[in-house]
């Protein structure tokens, strides 16, 4: 005879305690000699390898986001551990997430539509994490699509985008995401000249009538959005603006844009012509923008503006006279300006120079005030004098691009492009400190915090371009390499290398995961796409179908294992929203949707609700199911779909059961549920013996148990019920759904245990 259900979870209980006492009496099978001889590795890898290690169950101390390139979204992983955390959709459908299969988030791409176009993929390129006195706060991020003129918001409350908003007048854009220090705006720079509004000109008149722009979105922290209404722009000249940063602390109120091909120069090879790249660097320089962007709020707020396509645009005249932009020098082809972290400094490299040139905005700002300028560009804009702006101009290597400040004082990091090196060097005094080889042609950097005021130092990260030879081939398209450095000593060191299999990441922000506060359920019922209450929101017990004429509106709950309705039925040609929370409040007990030969998946976290909507416009019986593994009874989550053919006669017959159930069988079922429940109990005893409430996981676990037990109570009083009017078919199935519950509630406790195990929770009275 089979061990009764209270013995098995006896046993589970004893080795699950036996596990752990043989772990820690456990004895390594090889010495660390024997591995690093087996496997080829010296002193300093294990050294490398001990400092990136994060034991189970460990965190990391920071977390970087990284632009995902090509894919649209933006990648998320640890320091210093490396592990891929998450992909956060932004611009493209993902199917996991759910993104751009639930209504909810198809209105956020829609939202992202250009000149009646929808997009299914962004270009990604330059994260921001949202700022507070200059410090990174972790509670928004923002990202541009260089392909399209948008920017996304990311929720860091959930990881989810929120917002996509549309520049009105630029045909496309580089330079952004970048935010002032207290994310009062987000700053968005064109990249190729364009007719403001997206309109037409021919190229013969592209000094004329072509031009750059940078844009200035406001943004409601309270809301979380960026506000259309309240944001402007400054018209610049056709030079081909880039990069941005804000200026911190003294320069506080100013910003500063990279440009390159500032020749403005009209390619056309295929007319015999000398291409683009010939003729956008012929000169020495190009120019740095420096904007005085609080006095260019008040400009905007002065009504001092014309509309483009209903948004406020400060032309050059307007610039020029209230004094709002200036130009400077810069090496050539720069791809990169940043702040230092006390805002004295703006340090910009040139890819095709040799030297990163260190400004001083003292000097900008005496210049300014003493109208010292050199000469006016071709559309009448101040340039002040590289000569007398400079503080500093350091030979590097070849190819400087992009900068991140260290913890260190003074102490600043170069990515040498062509020489496929990092450089560590003194700002202040001029001097080259250190250089590192990577693998290969870096482009940008990240170091921990790197572009706030408070640089946290520790470890960079070269995003390089080519990996070449440094991971197993597979196939011509090679994935990205993002390589960890140690900078927390005098000499860096090459830790690790990271492949990144997902689009080209370009830029990437680092912040301590300390900041970040994520939940890890919803309030019950949220619109993870709005971060509000769902109007949809079901709780359990009010279920139901509602129909408005051909449009059916199933208002569902899922939870382990089951949805409630399970059975659909339609007509053909009806339109069906399944409108579904998830009733869970354990941590991690997501749950999905999926119409069988439908294009619907939905990914529903606990508490939240999203809606998948179909046009069943073929008769016939459609399996739905859960798509997410939940439970040991993950895949008996199913149910149907029942699209009745047009002039379907409903027949009236009962569905024949396949399987009948007597007394007997009742009595066993309501026995092994006892002997459950006696499980359970131990469990709980155990629990809440000890000092559980210290331990935030395990009062999770705690209420999910009871919730669990609570769904339990409810069907046993329906199988009693049952059992009462002599209907012991139903009586057994309720009564074993009872069990089911129960089953899900000791195997939440067993996981609190465990965990209070491995803490060395104490007993308590």
């Amino acid at each position: 005879m089979k061990q009764t259900i209270r013995k098995r979870f006896t046993k589970v209980v004893g080795v699950a305690s036996l596990g752990l006492a043989a772990t820690a009496l456990a004895v390594p099978a090889q010495t660390l000699n024997e591995v690093m001889e087996r496997r080829g590795l010296t002193q300093k890898d294990l050294l490398a390898a001990a400092k990136t290690y994060t034991p189970t169950g460990g965190r990391d101390e920071f977390i970087v986001f990284s632009s995902g390139g090509q894919s649209g979204q933006i990648i998320v992983y640890g320091v210093p551990s490396m592990r891929l955390l998450k992909y956060i959709s932004v611009f493209t459908p993902e199917p996991w997430q759910g993104f751009g299969f639930d209504e909810e988030s198809k209105a956020i791409l829609k939202s992202g539509a250009i000149d009646g176009r929808e997009l299914t993929w962004g270009d990604t390129h330059h994260p921001a994490i949202s700022e507070t006195d200059g410090d990174l706060d972790g509670e928004w991020l923002f990202i541009n699509d260089k392909s399209a003129p948008r920017i996304g918001v990311i929720s860091l409350e959930d990881f989810e985008t929120q917002q996509i908003v549309v520049n009105p007048i630029l045909q496309s854009e580089h330079g952004g995401t970048f935010v002032t220090p207290n994310t009062e705006y987000v700053i968005e720079a064109a990249q190729y000249p364009g007719i403001l509004g997206r309109g037409f000109a021919p190229l013969s008149q592209f000094n004329e009538k072509f031009r750059g722009a940078i844009t200035y979105w406001k943004f409601n922290r309270e809301k979380g959005r960026i506000e259309p209404e309240n944001s402007f722009s400054l018209e610049l000249p056709p030079y081909t603006q880039d990069l941005t940063d804000a200026g911190k602390l003294v320069s506080d109120g100013w910003s500063f844009t990279n440009s390159f091909c500032a020749e403005r120069y009209v390619g056309g090879i295929e007319s015999g012509r000398p291409p683009f790249e010939a003729g956008c660097s012929q000169a020495d320089t190009d120019f740095l923008h420096v904007i005085n962007w609080k006095k260019a709020e008040e400009v905007y707020k002065a009504g001092k503006f014309t509309l483009i396509n209903e948004h406020p645009v400060i032309s050059m005249e307007t610039s020029i006279e209230e004094g709002l932009v200036y130009l400077i020098a810069e090496p050539k082809s720069p791809h990169g300006v940043d702040v230092s972290p006390d805002g004295k400094f703006i340090v910009v490299g040139g890819k095709l120079d040799v030297t990163a040139s260190v400004y001083s905005f003292e000097k900008i700002m005496a210049a300014i005030d003493a109208k010292d300028f050199i000469d006016v560009d071709p559309y009448g804009l101040p340039i002040i004098s590289m000569e007398k702006a400079l503080h500093v101009q350091v030979p590097l290597g070849l190819g400087p691009l992009h900068n991140q400040y260290d913890s260190k004082e003074c102490v600043i990091y170069t990515s040498l492009y062509v020489d496929s090196q990092i450089v560590k060097w003194d700002y202040c005094e001029g001097k080259v400190l250190d250089k590192i080889s990577i693998h290969y042609n870096v482009g940008h950097l990240v170091a921990m915090e790197g572009e706030s005021v408070h640089p946290a130092g520790k470890y960079l990260i070269s995003l390089n371009k080519l990996a070449i030879d440094r991971f197993n081939p597979v196939g011509p398209l090679h994935p990205q390499n993002h390589q960890l450095i140690d900078i927390s000593g005098d000499k860096m060191e090459l830790l690790y290398d990271m492949p990144i299999p997902l689009g080209e990441p370009h830029y990437a922000t680092a912040i301590a995961a300390s900041k970040l506060k994520p939940l890890v359920r919803y309030r019950y019922g949220t619109n993870s796409r709005t971060g509000g209450k769902h109007e949809g929101a079901t709780r359990p017990g009010s279920e139901r179908i509602e129909r408005d004429g051909t449009t059916v509106n199933v208002y569902m709950t899922a939870i382990r294992s089951h949805f409630t309705p399970e059975i659909v039925e339609v007509n053909e040609g009806d339109t069906v929203n399944f409108i579904i929370t998830n009733s869970e409040r354990a941590e991690d007990e997501t749950h999905g949707f999926s119409v069988s030969t439908y294009n619907v998946n939905l990914s529903l976290e606990p508490g939240k609700t999203a809606t998948a909507s179909i046009v069943a416009d073929k008769a016939g019986v459609f399996s739905f199911y859960c798509t997410e593994f939940c439970s040991a009874l993950h895949l008996e989550m199913e149910g149907y779909l029942v699209v009745k053919p047009e002039g379907y006669v409903e027949e009236g017959a009962e569905v024949s059961e396949g399987a009948t159930y007597t007394e007997a069988d009742f009595n066993k079922q309501v026995q092994v549920n006892a002997d459950t429940q006696a499980v359970i109990d131990s469990v709980v005893g155990y629990i809440t013996t000890r000092n559980f409430k210290d331990f935030p996981e395990v009062v999770s676990l705690v209420e999910d148990a009871v919730d669990q037990l609570g769904f339990g109570a409810d069907a046993k009083a329906k199988s009693e019920a049952a059992a009462a009017e002599g209907d012991w078919q139903n009586a057994t199935l309720w009564a074993g759904q009872h069990w089911q519950y129960q089953v899900k509630a000791a195997d939440i406790g067993l996981r609190a245990k465990n965990f209070l195990d491995e803490v060395g929770a104490v007993v308590v009275e």
